[in-house]
């Protein structure tokens, strides 16, 4: 089983120069842009990439700024070293979670994610790192409010995955139609499809597409 977790600068530059090669759309957005500088957030422990994922979901970043500032403020700090436990989130109540700007299923979901933490479904970073993409993604979906971009997220942002390709994140679906100015922008299935040839940088060529001209980046909120 061959976990792909190379994003060191080598690899960027490896990844560069493929991308390049493919056509002469990628070869001068890449030069455009300039070399990449996916940041990734490896400290941060499963749990708690998905409760903040979660925090974020269908809001604007300076929302889910709030809400989060507000709920890490219920535990005294809100730097990234004091986030609450899963043991601490569970034990606050709704009444409260609503107070910080939650929504009622948003709060549902991340205490059933503070659950599975406990129950151990949502895997330790240092197991999570041992396991395949799609050992992940099937072993979190079954969790309330999680979908697969979710985890995806989780995969590029915390543990570093190398080749993966968000196909429900519009911003990758609409770069791609603004990369290759097309008409429309392609479908999920269509993206899976076209990004094969993207494959073992799909996560690299995301985070180019999340470049081009008025497409959202997801390490904006991640």
């Amino acid at each position: 089983m061959k976990i792909a977790a190379d994003i060191s600068e080598t690899a960027y530059r490896r990844a560069e120069a493929f991308l390049s090669g493919l056509d002469q759309d990628w070869a001068r957005h890449i030069a455009t842009i300039g070399p990449c500088r996916h940041a990734a957030k490896p400290a941060r422990e499963p749990y708690q990439a998905l409760v903040r994922a979660i925090a974020y979901q269908q809001l604007h970043v300076r929302a889910g700024d709030a809400i989060l500032g507000r709920m890490l403020a219920l535990y005294g700090d809100q730097g990234e070293n004091n986030f609450p436990t899963a043991q601490q989130l569970l034990a606050t109540d709704v009444a409260t979670l609503r107070g910080c700007g939650f929504s009622a299923n948003k709060i549902a979901t991340i205490h059933g994610i503070a659950q599975a933490a406990l129950d151990g479904v949502v895997p330790v970073r240092k197991e999570a790192l041992k396991m395949s993409d799609e050992a992940l993604i099937d072993r979190l979906l079954p969790l309330r409010g999680v979908g697969r971009w979710t985890v995806e997220m989780l995969l590029i942002y915390t543990l570093e995955r190398s080749d993966i390709l968000p196909a429900d994140d519009f911003g990758v679906r609409e770069g791609y139609r603004r990369l290759k100015n097309l008409e429309q922008t392609p479908t999920r299935k269509q993206i899976i499809d076209i990004g094969q040839a993207w494959s073992p940088y799909r996560t690299v060529a995301s985070w180019y597409l999340w470049r081009l001209p008025k497409t959202p980046a997801a390490e904006q909120i991640i």
